[in-house]
Parts: C-alpha cells; structure tokens; sequence
C-alpha cells in the first residue's frame, strides 16, 4: 500500500494498517485522499454504480440460519447534493469524520475531500460548499471542429503521400473565468517527410492560445506505415508514368 501510495505522489500518507483504523504511524492528507479518489475513479469508474446505492438488503447466512437486515449509504450526499456521484465515507475517534466527496455537473468532475469535521452534518455541507465552489469556477473548452487532414507527401518512399490523423482531442480546463469564445488554434504542418516513415510519427501540430498565450497542443501524426523505396519500386514508378 505504501509503495502504490508513493507512486500515485502521496507525499504526505504513510499505512500501517489496512482498515483505517487509528494506530501511531497512520497517517494521510487531504491532498492524498484526493489523489488517490482520482486514481480509482479514473481507472475504475464503476466505482460510482455502487457507492451512488442508496439503500440495500444483505442476506447474512451462518450455521443458525439466515436474516436479512437492511443497509443504507452513509453518504448522505447522495440524496442530499443532486450532483454526487460517490465516493466515500469515514470516521474514527482521532480522524474525526471525514468524506471524499465526488460530483458532477456538465461534464466537470470534482473531488472534495473533508477531514477531522466535528460532525457528520458539517462534514456534508464543507463538501457541498466546497464542490458548489469549484463548478463556479471550473469551465471546460473542447475543441470539436478539427479541420480534415490532407495527406502529407513523402519522398523516397513506396508511396508517394501518406495518411494523417490528430493523436487525440484537445481538452482545457479554466478556472479564471476567461471568455474561451476567444480560444484561438494554428495548424503547423510539415510541407513533406522523408522515408520511412512509421505510424505514429509526429508530422505537425495544433497550438492553441488564449489572449496571446498557447494553453496546449495537439500533435498531428502519420497514420500509416510508408517504407523507403527499392530500386525495383523507382522502376514500377517509371512504368507506370509513361503508361498513363
């Protein structure tokens, strides 16, 4: 646990039991709770299909017999903020009560984490304070009207052009509250490459400024495979010219 918490940056967390349990030694942060609700709900966003559960009925089975008794999310933001989509609950007599709260609201996903609150109720409203504060700030620009790529000549290769594609979508996240209608992009492409050239090669770019400061990139790359032509291929080329 220690050694996964060090990789995801959790600079200020150090386990010594699994259960969260108070002990001398285990300790963590609001900054590293936050890393680490973004791993899990980045890699594994099922996650929310089971911590968004409001209410639901356990079977417990031993030698006596069965009993079914009934379960209810301690979060209670879930019924409470309209934009909650988990994530996790907890308390102890030194932590207090604490909660890492997840939300969102117009494609903008939020982590708020609260700690050593003296209440369970103050833990939920810091949290809706808190998430209510960043969806005021937090806007995002996507960029969805990528201009058609032309194919880029290649010299000396089996063909004479290759395909491109953009290597992803360009994403920005603003939390100054800038007018992005001013967003502004440039495409620089090179006029040709030389062969061979391998799928994935970078060709260009897509920069993108914001009153005169470029705010991200967006590479343009080779989409196919072009190998560096043979003396029989420089042969089918003359052919094929004087036969046309």
């Amino acid at each position: 646990m220690n050694e996964r918490a060090k990789g995801l940056g959790m600079k200020n967390t150090h386990f010594v039991n699994c259960n969260g349990l108070d002990t001398d030694g285990h300790v963590t942060s609001a900054h590293d709770i936050a890393l680490m609700s973004r791993e899990l709900i980045t890699k594994y966003p099922q996650i929310h299909d089971y911590c968004t559960i409001w209410m639901e009925n356990i079977t417990h089975t031993t030698k006596k017999g069965s009993s079914e008794f009934g379960l209810t999310n301690t979060n209670k933001l879930i019924r409470q903020y309209e934009y909650a989509t988990g994530l996790k609950t907890g308390s102890t007599g030194l932590a207090k009560f604490c909660v890492s709260a997840t939300a969102k609201k117009n494609d903008i996903e939020l982590i708020a984490v609260i700690m050593a609150a003296e209440d369970s109720k103050t833990r939920f409203k810091d949290a809706t304070a808190l998430l209510n504060f960043g969806f005021g700030k937090c806007q995002i620009y996507r960029d969805e009207d990528l201009q058609p790529l032309d194919e880029i000549s290649v010299e000396g290769g089996v063909a004479e052009s290759a395909a491109c594609e953009y290597d992803g979508s360009f994403t920005w996240l603003d939390t100054t509250g800038a007018d992005l209608s001013g967003i502004t992009k440039e495409y620089k492409i090179d006029p040709a490459v030389w062969a061979p050239v391998k799928k994935g090669e970078r060709v260009g770019v897509v920069s993108y400024s914001l009153d005169g400061n470029e705010i991200g990139t967006v590479d343009i790359v080779i989409s196919e495979d072009v190998e560096k032509a043979g003396f029989f291929d420089y042969v089918k080329k003359i052919v094929k010219y004087f036969t046309l």
